[in-house]
């Protein structure tokens, strides 16, 4: 039924000296943030690991992202329901990747969840996506407990409007991205978008985890032209503003095409343009930790790899 969608796989290349986000779930609390009246950000306590994100109306709530494991799923309702009485009756999935999906099992039935038709395509090989984010779990065994991969209910091939009763939710697939069905739920009344993997702000490198920078670049751009946001809620790491976030991350993602294709031309091995190749004004946000400085730096080895192998041709796989 969906083999004619173009879902494009993360690759699993990693270069020399790769250091993973750690996602695992140990010790994690989701921190809420009120953005806007009704609008939570729910941070978690420890970066890189997930936030997820809330948003309440009149008549129901609509809950971001579902977590890495059911327990994280059942956490993450437990949360909303300290922020209110409105029943959770949508939740969104920003992306594919387990550690955003794996909690939908959490959720009941009377909960309709929403992604990207091309997320949903995505979501057919429950231990491939397990054996991906296990390089994240840095020995934790909590994978073991998913072995369902509840899929959407309802997809969106470009744009969808939610009605929570007096909050209006819209969701965009705006192109590929960080993965080939990245979904932004935004809040228009008060100018936030929860963005997943798709965008985050100033201060941390992009993953472009399928190839094709420039295609990346072009649905950010479609976002800059298209949602009036002020701040983003981004997948992992910290709150910020929308500017300079997105065109940062436009400028890099077309400056280190041209420059490993450049390379690449040339015939500078991939291993030599690691450490060569600028990260064009992408720099941790200030007094972040040593152990986020190395997470930055791997981001942008790796973005440099799967950009290469994207310019060969090679599959993303």
């Amino acid at each position: 039924m969906y083999d004619h969608l173009p879902v494009v796989h993360e690759m699993s290349d990693r270069p020399p000296g790769f250091i993973a986000p750690n996602l695992s779930p140990q010790g994690l609390r989701l921190e809420p943030r009120e953005l806007a009246g009704g609008v939570y950000a729910l941070m978690a306590n420890q970066v890189p690991k997930d936030n997820n994100g809330l948003i309440v109306g009149r008549d129901a709530a609509l809950v971001v992202d579902a977590g890495i494991t059911p327990a994280v799923g059942r956490h993450i309702q437990e949360v909303a329901a300290g922020l209110t009485g409105k029943p959770v009756r949508y939740l969104v999935n920003t992306t594919y990747h387990g550690d955003h999906t794996f909690g939908n099992t959490a959720f009941g039935r009377d909960v309709t969840l929403f992604s990207s038709r091309i997320n949903k395509a995505a979501m057919t090989d429950l231990d491939a996506e397990k054996r991906l984010r296990s390089e994240s779990m840095y020995g934790d065994d909590s994978l073991d407990t998913v072995v369902a991969w509840r899929r959407p209910d309802v997809v969106v091939d470009r744009f969808c409007e939610i009605d929570l009763g007096g909050r209006v939710v819209h969701l965009w697939h705006l192109g590929p991205g960080n993965g080939s069905g990245d979904t932004v739920v935004h809040v228009p009344d008060a100018k936030i978008a929860f963005t997943g993997n798709f965008v985050l702000p100033y201060g941390v490198a992009p993953m472009a985890l399928i190839g094709d920078p420039v295609g990346y670049a072009r649905s950010l751009r479609t976002m800059r032209a298209l949602l009036d946001v002020d701040t983003i809620v981004p997948g992992h790491g910290f709150l910020g503003p929308a500017e300079p976030g997105v065109s940062a991350w436009i400028h890099y993602l077309e400056s280190m095409a041209a420059a490993v294709d450049r390379g690449r031309r040339e015939g500078v091995p991939v291993e030599a343009m690691y450490d060569e190749l600028p990260t064009w004004g992408i720099e941790p946000v200030p007094d972040a930790p040593e152990p986020y400085r190395a997470l930055v730096r791997s981001l942008h080895r790796m973005n440099i790899l799967i950009t290469y192998r994207w310019l060969e041709g090679r599959p993303a796989c």
